[in-house]
């Protein structure tokens, strides 16, 4: 499962979210708007997705 990668891509403005959403988001390297990032597949990784899933856009 940790060999698989996922692309996640910022959609929504982190400006006015929550500050654990924030840090999800920061935690997979996400900088600025429509930035994409590969990240392994992880239970940590799909995690901090699932909990910002309203800004993500995410390619298997």
């Amino acid at each position: 499962m940790s060999d698989k990668i996922v692309k996640v891509t910022l959609v929504r403005s982190m400006n006015g979210r929550l500050k654990n959403h924030k840090a999800c988001v920061r935690g997979l390297g996400l900088r600025r708007m429509h930035q994409t990032v590969e990240v392994r597949d992880t239970a940590e990784n799909r995690g901090m997705i699932n909990k910002a899933y309203y800004m993500l856009r995410v390619e298997d």
